[in-house]
């Protein structure tokens, strides 16, 4: 663990996934990369079939992928581009998808500068979850999401994720949430706002509320993004990209 905090934001992950279910579940295990010295430098992360590795550096790339490949339910393989890459060059399976977002960060509280009452937005409570599910799944980019209730749910019973909203006219028209959140950091997700609500500052003013409340309990603040337009959003809100996110599915 103190390995991998030092990069709290790369390894928000395996951190969040360690934090929450430990190192004796059955469909959780962890592997490490020592050097010729004993330190620890690389750790493979399985969870159910999906695979998360994280290196400093040069690794055995070979061994994590034996044991990738003795593992019939491998499924999926994430991670920062530089570490992913040269071990999806040894994986023979066929892909069935392959994506790339850019991977970007916050860390500094002192870019969240606005001082207007955010009080207006709302932290999800339990009654809110069917409407905000029903939210994210009114918007054509969240349709094919694996959002649900019962994840929302288990979210907010675990700490692993909050969800702040802005209600407006009576019903929930803008959303941003978190996700695999633990001690050091937490991933910014499900940012959304209904068709007849844009353009009014609410997905701003809900994700200025998330960040600085997020970065006073000193956590680094992650997210994905695919579009750079809304990176330049991000950025403008202190996002500063530090690579990229690589996910590989296969058959």
């Amino acid at each position: 663990m103190a390995f991998v905090s030092k990069k709290p934001a790369e390894n928000l992950f395996i951190i969040g996934d360690v934090e929450v279910y430990g190192f004796e579940q059955d469909f959780q295990k962890l592997w490490g990369g020592f050097n010729d010295v004993g330190e620890l430098d690389a750790v493979l992360l399985k969870w159910e079939g999906t695979y998360i590795p994280y290196a400093e550096g040069k690794y055995d790339v070979e061994g994590f992928a034996n044991i990738m490949l003795a593992d019939p339910s491998m499924r999926e393989l994430s991670g920062l581009k530089e570490v992913v890459e040269p071990l999806k060059a040894l994986i023979p399976k066929k892909l069935n998808t392959e994506n790339q977002f850019y991977y970007a960060k916050c860390t500094d509280p002192t870019v969240m500068k606005r001082d207007e009452d955010l009080e207006y937005i709302q932290l999800m409570a339990n009654e809110d979850i069917v409407e905000l599910v029903e939210l994210l799944k009114s918007i054509p980019e969240f349709q094919s999401s694996n959002i649900t209730v019962e994840s929302k749910e288990r979210a907010l019973k675990d700490g692993t994720g909050k969800t702040y909203f802005v209600r407006v006219d009576g019903k929930i028209v803008s959303t941003a949430s978190t996700t695999a959140e633990n001690k050091h950091s937490a991933m910014v997700v499900g940012v959304a706002t209904r068709e007849d609500y844009k353009r009014k500052g609410y997905a701003s003013d809900i994700m200025i509320k998330l960040c600085k409340e997020l970065l006073a309990e000193g956590k680094e603040l992650c997210l994905f993004y695919d579009n750079p337009e809304a990176g330049k959003i991000y950025k403008r809100l202190g996002f500063e990209d530090i690579g990229f996110w690589n996910m590989y599915r296969f058959e």
